[in-house]
């Protein structure tokens, strides 16, 4: 099988000639550039020849053109952080620009997807990552979100409305860019941030619009669910094909979340420690335990999210050569 085939039989729960894999990780500092960020990405797939490739901009593209700064400090995982928000007071909210999507860090984004897409020529699936509204208002605001949802929520929707505007029309520009579809992040649909009722008011209403205004212009999306208590149930009846969280660190198991999901399941890799310092036979088993837990079937074993950046080439190559076995 090719990389479609084999990740769209998955999907669809038939068999494949082995276990589609994809493992994704931060280029620091290259990924703010976009010919450096698009030749990291051709590079990082030519090496390993994953059957998906998760398009990797840093994690606070989508706040920098509002005013938001940001820096790389070393992180393990590559992200960068916010280091200035560009939201403070809940009447900022009310002020957020209807930015293009097409110009400034926003546009640079899907300016190095076009460049890698434009190499890789269409033979593997390529996602580029969008924030959920909600997602990028925490990195507008920080800490301070959580408290203007309760002491403004009016103003915040008025924000979350211009976000998600914008967040649309990037994704309208990612598809006429090359992305096949969308890596869709939300990093507060967890319990231990959000109760559910706060989700569906501020979460739920905004990343249904965004699938809703790009329906019929994907072939293929993934959900990912950031958190140690992610909202499982509510989320996976999103209009996706594949969904991912940390299933070695958060409910519900690989084999549970199959049951409630009807798509891939994505993960089985603890990414944070056991992939940048576990032995490659410790990381072999795992591997294994994953395909085992789910059959080989409607998986694609990954990480259970962002790879560490020092994840050493044979870690990375026993979990691929595990994944190649022929079921």
């Amino acid at each position: 099988m090719d990389h479609w085939e084999r990740i769209e039989a998955a999907i669809a729960g038939l068999a494949t000639d082995c276990v589609p894999v994809a493992l994704w990780r931060h280029f620091p500092l290259d990924d703010q550039d976009p010919a450096r960020l698009a030749a990291r990405t051709v590079e990082f797939q030519r090496a390993y020849d994953f059957d998906l490739v998760k398009f990797m901009p840093s994690g606070t593209y989508g706040v920098e053109d509002w005013g938001a700064k940001t820096a790389w400090r070393g992180a393990a995982n590559g992200a960068r952080e916010v280091i200035e928000t560009a939201v403070t007071r809940p009447e900022d909210w009310r002020r957020l620009a209807r930015l293009d999507a097409r110009a400034g860090v926003l546009g640079a984004q899907n300016e190095a997807l076009a460049a890698a897409a434009k190499e890789l020529g269409g033979v593997v699936p390529i996602l580029q990552t969008v924030f959920s509204p909600l997602t990028t208002a925490r990195k507008l605001a920080g800490e301070a979100l959580l408290a203007h949802l309760r002491e403004a929520p009016e103003a915040v929707e008025e924000g979350l409305a211009v976000i998600t505007e914008v967040t649309i029309e990037f994704g309208r520009a990612a598809i006429a860019a090359g992305a096949h579809g969308f890596f869709f992040a939300t990093q507060l649909a967890t319990t231990d941030l959000l109760t559910l009722a706060d989700y569906e008011r501020f979460g739920v209403r905004y990343d249904l619009a965004f699938f809703d205004a790009l329906r019929g212009a994907t072939r293929l999306d993934m959900l990912h669910l950031h958190g140690e208590r992610p909202m499982f149930d509510r989320l996976s009846g999103y209009p996706v094909a594949m969904i991912n969280w940390h299933d070695r660190l958060a409910p519900p198991t690989l084999a549970e979340g199959k049951r409630k999901f009807r798509g891939a399941v994505v993960g089985g890799i603890e990414e944070r420690t056991l992939l940048a310092t576990g032995t490659e036979a410790e990381v072999r088993a795992q591997a294994r335990e994953a395909i085992a837990q789910t059959n080989g079937r409607r998986f694609v074993l990954g990480p259970g999210c962002v790879a560490a950046i020092a994840a050493p080439e044979g870690n990375i190559r026993a979990i691929i050569e595990e994944a190649r076995k022929p079921l």
